[in-house]
């Protein structure tokens, strides 16, 4: 896939469904937008774009969280 996008062109038409559909499901196995983007040589906007207009429900940023603890 990253083979055949050169950096900074546009995308458009079939190749740009077809690259939201490999982003996606990439992205549903488990992916992360930073890990697509580097393997597409595109932007993390780039990879954040096409992936919500492909209907991703994009994962939280993770980490500690503040508040109280679960009881155990």
């Amino acid at each position: 896939m990253a083979e055949t996008l050169k950096k900074g062109s546009r995308v458009t038409g079939a190749a740009r469904e077809k690259l939201a559909a490999d982003l996606k499901r990439k992205y549903d196995s488990g992916a992360s937008i930073r890990a697509l983007a580097e393997e597409t040589g595109r932007s993390y906007g780039f990879i954040h774009r096409m992936l919500s207009e492909s209907g991703v429900a994009l994962r939280g940023r993770g980490g500690a969280t503040r508040g109280k603890k679960a009881a155990a």
